[in-house]
């Protein structure tokens, strides 16, 4: 198992504790935000990784570390982002339904901008991979969202109709707040290239999510690129590949090479 070669703490609180063993550890209970760094020698540049786990924790390797692991063999900085957690416990009472964002720029203030930089979310972290795309100067070379809830969560564009929300209330007035790539809410529309990897059949996400923000990509005419797989599960990550949707790390990677000049 690789160490980052740093841990950024980014707010008050002890130490988060990691449980499980590699390769399938989690973050359950996030007690402060922190950046795990894995940097290569002369980097082509760097990427904030925001891991999934539905806003209720975090899947700190299987969308996490071993993203940023990847990202280091191409050649990239890799950032993973532990988050704190809508509605979860605090001293102060409960989390606010923004926390994740405002974790999310402080981990992108601590990361210099002096080479061309991303964000890779998956599953939820997808959908904070995508709020984060669309804040004023972010300053983002693209966004790269794999089968994330980003936008039929919202109240107003369920998938499929009729779904209850999702507890704790502060997580359901996240999705409420930032539905990404939704033509009527133009504060959710990424202005950096976008690149999306989702599964046809997938009933955690439904497709909508991306089919949504397709529609408003070809309207706006924005920079995308989206790919739709047959037979991949939800949550395929870098591990189920056994399918087309194998193809996916190596289109992201080139989708990259390309955004970043």
């Amino acid at each position: 198992m690789q160490q980052p070669t740093e841990i950024i703490v980014l707010s008050d609180g002890p130490a988060n504790v990691i449980q499980g063993a590699w390769p399938d550890r989690t973050i359950d209970q996030v007690t402060r935000a922190e950046l795990h760094a894995f940097r290569v020698d002369a980097p082509k540049g760097r990427v904030l990784v925001c891991a999934g786990g539905g806003y209720l924790r975090l899947m700190h390797d299987r969308e996490g570390v071993e993203a940023a692991l990847w990202l280091n063999g191409l050649g990239y900085d890799a950032y993973v982002l532990a988050h704190r957690l809508p509605g979860a416990a605090s001293p102060d009472g409960v989390q606010p339904f923004d926390i994740a964002l405002i974790d999310g720029l402080a981990a992108l203030a601590k990361i210099p901008t002096d080479l061309p930089r991303f964000v890779l979310g998956l599953s939820s972290g997808g959908h904070l991979a995508g709020t984060l795309a669309c804040q004023r100067g972010a300053d983002l070379a693209g966004v790269l969202i794999g089968y994330a809830p980003i936008n039929a969560n919202h109240r107003d564009y369920k998938a499929p109709a009729g779904k209850p929300d999702y507890p704790p209330a502060e997580k359901q007035a996240f999705y409420d707040a930032w539905p990404i790539g939704v033509a009527a809410q133009p504060h959710g529309v990424p202005t950096c290239p976008v690149f999306l990897a989702y599964a046809l059949l997938d009933e955690a996400v439904p497709v909508e999510h991306a089919l949504n923000f397709i529609k408003t990509a070809r309207d706006l005419k924005l920079d995308l690129d989206a790919h739709v797989f047959g037979k991949a599960p939800h949550g395929f990550a870098l591990r189920e590949l056994a399918g087309t949707h194998g193809s996916w790390p190596e289109l992201a990677a080139r989708w990259m090479t390309e955004k970043a000049g």
